[in-house]
């Protein structure tokens, strides 16, 4: 394990890796080949917190498990299908949401009322219920590095990679676990974007305080992602802690709290650069961090409006110092600025102080642009926020993929 200030990196980085978790992957016959069924199920019923896209059009299964989240407030399985998101379907698109929901919980042999459901893929189309009721049939969860693997892959839809985390604190003196998978390529902007996001945890904790602070964490870390401005129908978080690590149960009352809430920042962050790092087509994750801003809301409104913008975007991939379009995204903002106190870095290079040019090496530049990685840093000197954002370069490649999503 490696040591990050106060906790654990675990090397098992996938979503069983705490106490009396299952999981497993299965193709059903949604997609041609792929995986497209994934089951993640605890041992004993687990509090729960979930945040949820903010389109105003939701998709049925998002639905049915957000009434799950704010009234069962207790979930023990969530199934996950791929490749069709029962979005815009109406009224028969609820009903087979639903008839998803109660399939899973018979096969199960738990209540409904405590299996959560997620769906992502094609918008407006009915799903086909025969392979995917088929499919839920013969979903054997398993506690093995497997079934981790294919529950990871089976929610995949453009993503070129799956993105899995974990990170272990001490509380009590109890090992507590928290670990994450997530899916998201395009439609990525977030509050929430085209993402799903399972994190799983053994901690004692009720869902009251475990949705406080998975809704502060959203904001730093899923809400300061952006691939191309496109919020979707389906977009959700969900966090399971199934108490199996027995620690005291955790508020922010308790000694510890903050030690909890480090490990699911670290988890959520590290989910939230995953998927901005494989936007649809991408060669290069963005990342812009504001300093001196009026607060640390206007720190971040800023930096996911440099790393958003298509000008940008466009800028590195063609590794293009161009500060101009970072300068201009700050403008656009709408945060408070001073355009005479704005000093600009791109990597460790200075290209912009009091609002005006210093000179710079264009030559060192175009190298570090190359790099699979860019950083930007603004200075404001308005006040004391701070605030990061993270996003992608946009390529040939995402026009070409969403050209022909449908075909």
């Amino acid at each position: 394990m490696e040591t990050i200030e106060s906790m654990k990196r675990i090397s098992r980085k996938n979503i069983i890796s705490p106490k009396g978790f299952k999981a497993v992957g299965i193709h059903c016959g949604l997609k041609h080949k792929k995986n497209d069924l994934a089951l993640l199920v605890s041992e004993v019923p687990a509090s729960v917190a979930g945040v949820f896209t903010t389109n105003v059009i939701q998709a049925a299964p998002l639905q049915v498990t957000k009434k799950v989240v704010y009234e069962t407030q207790k979930m023990q399985a969530v199934v996950i299908n791929s490749g069709n998101a029962n979005a815009c379907t109406g009224k028969q698109g609820m009903h087979d949401a639903v008839t998803m929901q109660q399939k899973t919980a018979e096969h199960l042999g738990i209540d409904s009322n405590l299996v959560g459901i997620a769906s992502t893929g094609v918008i407006g189309e009915q799903m086909n219920m025969v392979p995917l009721l088929s499919g839920i049939e013969k979903l054997q969860p398993m506690d093995t590095l497997e079934g981790s693997i294919q529950f990871s892959q089976a929610i995949l839809t453009t993503d070129t990679v799956t993105k899995n985390t974990a990170y272990a604190t001490v509380i009590d003196d109890r090992e507590v676990v928290v670990a994450g998978v997530a899916k998201g390529s395009g439609m990525i902007e977030p509050n929430m974007a085209t993402m799903l996001g399972f994190i799983t945890t053994d901690a004692n904790i009720e869902s009251e305080h475990l949705q406080t602070a998975l809704k502060e964490i959203t904001d730093v870390t899923f809400n300061s992602i952006t691939v191309d401005g496109d919020t979707s129908t389906n977009d959700m978080v969900l966090v399971m802690a199934n108490g199996m690590a027995s620690n005291h149960s955790l508020t922010p009352d308790h000694p510890e709290w903050q030690s909890f809430v480090d490990a699911l920042h670290a988890v959520s962050r590290d989910l939230a650069k995953m998927i901005a790092k494989d936007g649809e087509g991408a060669t290069k994750l963005i990342e812009a961090k504001v300093t001196g801003a009026v607060s640390d809301e206007q720190a971040r409104q800023i930096a996911k409006s440099v790393v958003g913008s298509p000008l940008v975007k466009t800028a590195v991939f063609g590794c293009d110092a161009n500060w101009g379009r970072i300068i201009a995204a700050v403008g656009y903002s709408g945060a408070t600025i001073d355009p005479e106190d704005i000093k600009i870095y791109i990597g460790d290079t200075a290209v912009v102080e009091g609002g005006e040019p210093i000179p710079f090496s264009e030559e060192n530049l175009l190298i570090y642009l190359k790099q699979h990685e860019v950083k930007f840093a603004i200075e404001l000197n308005q006040g004391t926020g701070e605030g990061m954002a993270w996003g992608c370069d946009l390529t040939y490649d995402y026009v070409q993929i969403n050209a022909t999503y449908r075909t």
